[in-house]
């Protein structure tokens, strides 16, 4: 999908094209295309699919939202989902600096340098960023929620799904990216969502913001190149270093990162920050310029608990009743100390994540798991004691083994009525195997 393509999208023809197409998903492939291509060309029919596609797809980042919104392939990969853009937002919004300069009308127009900027809507032409033509943010403006005022400057903004967010907590954003499809779609997607009085969005280098003239700002600098996804922040797009200059004159910064970031690249007195959604680590943010910054901490969503760094360690000791698997959140964030205290445990291996204790303890910072029998690791010993339990179906979980999980699962040949966990791991340097929960199943 090109830019023309997109742009005829947006027309009273392409949308009536675009909801033919919605209508289509899940069917044939060459069937839709055939049925559409009777009523439109082939760009219009190709852009209608793919955005059909894409927006099915993007259900599970943006529930009902996604219905009304535009996407890229690439723009969807990297977007946010939605609760953890909403967490990010009510964090910069949970503080509106008090010495911030005025907004209103009155004020000094704050921009990335570019006078007599023209009007920021669907038909406007596509330029670099500013944002002389927002909206007033003074005390006679609308209240727009808990960020009423604040300026927040999003460096590399893709389709939208942060500056979406921000916009709704009641910022003004002046969003920005190097790629006219990707600022095209993210201005369709503010106007489809109804905050385009909040947002402006413009073609522009990352590299030439001037964060120093707004309370905040936020990047998501790309983390693909043409050989897929990288995981080397100096190949991030824009690089480590440019993002690193704008962090340094921001009063205040939020840099979504991969949650694998190396511990050596976040930039000192900065908090980084691992988000988890339902069990699963999602991404990690840098932020600085934040009141009660922690160092290291994680977070769980949707129910918001928080964990930081205490300095808490971990003892090690022999297994008891219950092991425990701290989040993943909490894993990257180094506070596998931290749950340990919680739940009053000790470490099975000073190297390994797993936690073992003698009480049951809830905590949603760690799933727990009933111990049966604790085995030196052996394929065939396994077999034996799973059969002997009549277990017919295994959960497996590693950390710190070799052994490859669908192999070992086909060599097992389970058949039985009950259901178990069984983790592979090292106990004080021993490959072993804990069976955990055997019964029927549910």
């Amino acid at each position: 999908m090109d830019l023309d393509a997109f742009d005829e999208l947006l027309t009273p023809r392409g949308q009536r094209a675009l909801a033919e197409a919605v209508e289509l998903v899940g069917t044939d492939p060459v069937a839709a295309a055939t049925r559409l291509r009777k009523t439109y060309d082939a760009a219009l029919t190709s852009a209608a699919l793919t955005q059909a596609g894409l927006r099915e797809r993007a259900r599970a980042k943006f529930g009902e939202d996604a219905g009304r919104m535009y996407f890229t392939p690439h723009g969807l990969e990297q977007s946010t989902r939605t609760e953890v853009a909403e967490h990010r937002a009510r964090r910069l919004t949970a503080e509106t600096r008090a010495d911030a300069p005025p907004h209103g009308p009155d004020a000094p127009p704050h921009r990335l340098g570019v006078a007599d900027a023209p009007p920021h809507g669907l038909d406007a032409p596509l330029h670099r960023l500013g944002v002389a033509d927002a909206p007033p943010h003074g005390p006679d403006a609308p209240p727009h929620g808990l960020g009423r005022g604040l300026r927040v400057v999003d460096a590399c903004c893709g389709v939208g799904g942060d500056f979406l967010a921000l916009a709704r907590a009641g910022c003004t954003v002046a969003a920005v990216d190097t790629d006219p499809l990707t600022v095209a779609v993210a201005r369709a997607n503010a106007d489809a969502l109804g905050l385009a009085d909040r947002v402006t969005v413009s073609v522009g280098d990352a590299a030439e913001v001037r964060p120093e003239e707004y309370d905040v700002l936020f990047a998501d600098p790309a983390r693909r190149t043409s050989r897929g996804r990288t995981f080397d922040p100096m190949a991030y797009s824009p690089p480590w270093p440019v993002v690193l200059d704008l962090v340094s004159r921001a009063s205040r910064a939020c840099v979504k990162v991969a949650p694998g970031i190396p511990y050596e690249f976040i930039p000192g007195g900065a908090e980084a920050e691992w988000v988890s959604y339902k069990g699963e680590v999602k991404e990690a943010a840098l932020w600085t310029g934040q009141e009660g910054a922690a160092g290291r901490r994680a977070t769980l969503l949707p129910g918001g608990h928080t964990l930081t760094a205490t300095g808490a360690e971990a003892a090690v000791g022999p297994v008891g009743r219950y092991v425990y698997e701290p989040d993943g959140a909490a894993i990257r964030a180094h506070l596998v100390g931290e749950v340990s205290e919680i739940v009053n445990g000790r470490l099975l291996d000073p190297m390994i994540a797993y936690i073992t204790g003698d009480a049951p303890i809830d905590t949603p910072w760690a799933a727990r798991y009933e111990v049966e029998d604790v085995l030196p690791f052996s394929g065939k010993k396994l077999r034996a004691a799973l059969r002997e339990r009549q277990v017919g179906n295994v959960t497996i979980k590693k950390r710190g083994s070799a052994v490859d999980i669908e192999r070992l699962r086909s060599d097992l040949r389970l058949n039985g009525e009950k259901s178990a966990t069984i983790i592979l791991t090292r106990i004080i340097d021993k490959p072993s195997v804990i069976i955990c929960d055997t019964s029927p199943p549910a």
